[in-house]
């Protein structure tokens, strides 16, 4: 088995305040070569709800992202992976997050789309002094969530609710 190599660069903009990471794009991301791109996940349509902004397409999808000043990107570079479950990502090495960072200073909060990311974030960014918010997963098979319960979260914790 290789390690397979991460194939899409941040989404960022000079006004991002927000950076959400996920793990490592699905097997069905490489495919649509984009991020959250199995039709099942439900990332976009939280976002989307949060922000009452559409997302038919990556446009779409790019242009929410720069309107609410969010940047994404994954916390793994590379890794071994057998599925795309986040449970069978080993071997793995990370991003630049300190150096992303450190080049978009407006970037305050550092969000994390589940466990995995969450723990990699601490492990090897916790000098940095931000305190990742942890958000549950938007993928489909982390079902003991409803996509309800998830859209109060993660506005909740991103601060969407708020005039």
């Amino acid at each position: 088995m290789c390690k397979k190599l991460h194939p899409f660069k941040p989404i960022v903009f000079k006004s991002s305040k927000i950076l959400i990471l996920g793990s490592f794009p699905s097997k069905k991301s490489f495919e649509y070569d984009f991020y959250y791109a199995h039709p099942q996940n439900q990332f976009w349509k939280i976002l989307s709800a949060i922000t009452a902004y559409p997302i038919n397409n990556r446009d779409q999808k790019i242009w929410l992202l720069k309107e609410s000043k969010i940047a994404l990107w994954d916390m793994i570079s590379s890794c071994l992976q057998e599925s795309s479950l986040d449970s069978s990502i080993y071997d793995e090495e990370v991003n630049d997050i300190a150096g992303l960072l450190e080049q978009y200073p407006n970037i305050t909060q550092v969000a994390c789309t589940g466990k995995k990311s969450y723990e990699l974030f601490k492990m090897h960014f916790g000098y940095l002094g931000i305190e990742p918010i942890y958000l549950p997963s938007p993928s489909a098979a982390y079902a003991a969530m409803k996509i309800e319960q998830k859209i109060a979260i993660y506005t909740d914790k991103l601060g969407f609710g708020e005039n």
